[in-house]
């Protein structure tokens, strides 16, 4: 269901874009036309690192490719279900995101991230932010500006606008919650 939903808000803002074209977005994105034509008919579900690149291209804020959750009318703004999670990405670094915060409206945001055993960031970021984490379960390997950490359940970690990349090459997944700021998604 989300997935067909973000599949559809992206679509909607490629075609809607007159000034990037295919081949352009295509070529701002390191990506093939087929790929992003894949995308717009739901046959290939791109990544965060994709997402973030089709956002920033297109010059609009992330949080535009995801859908919303409905929620009861007392809850909406202040409880987020379990089950009512908004995902973040498709999955395909290894790394699955859900939104904890109940709407993209504060100063932050919170992040709920399952890192895949085996998986990998496919390029390091940079990002005009300040980040916390906190990691739940597993063992997480990070670089921040160069510096090398494990970090393993009740550590924490922050950064702040430095280059940043994380590996999780053991057996098992890796839990932690983020906080964002400003949001990023």
């Amino acid at each position: 269901m989300w997935a067909k939903e973000r599949h559809q808000r992206i679509v909607s803002m490629l075609t809607a874009n007159q000034q990037v074209s295919a081949n352009d977005l295509a070529e701002m994105l390191g990506r093939s036309v087929g790929w992003l034509s894949q995308v717009e008919r739901d046959l290939s579900e791109p990544s965060i690192s994709d997402l973030r690149q089709i956002a920033e291209a297109l010059g609009v804020p992330m949080s535009l490719l995801f859908g919303h959750a409905s929620a009861p009318v007392e809850e909406q703004g202040y409880v987020v279900r379990a089950g009512a999670r908004r995902p973040m990405g498709s999955g395909e670094e290894g790394l699955i995101e859900e939104l904890l915060s109940p709407d993209l409206t504060d100063d932050f945001e919170v992040i709920h991230s399952t890192f895949r055993p085996h998986s990998k960031m496919q390029t390091p970021a940079q990002r005009p932010t300040q980040e916390v984490g906190y990691i739940i379960s597993g063992r997480l390997e990070l670089e921040i500006a160069e510096r090398r950490f494990t970090v393993g359940p009740g550590d924490s970690f922050r950064f702040r606008g430095e280059s940043y990349a994380w590996a999780n090459p053991y057996d098992e997944p890796v839990v932690a919650i983020w906080v964002i700021a400003p949001p990023v998604y």
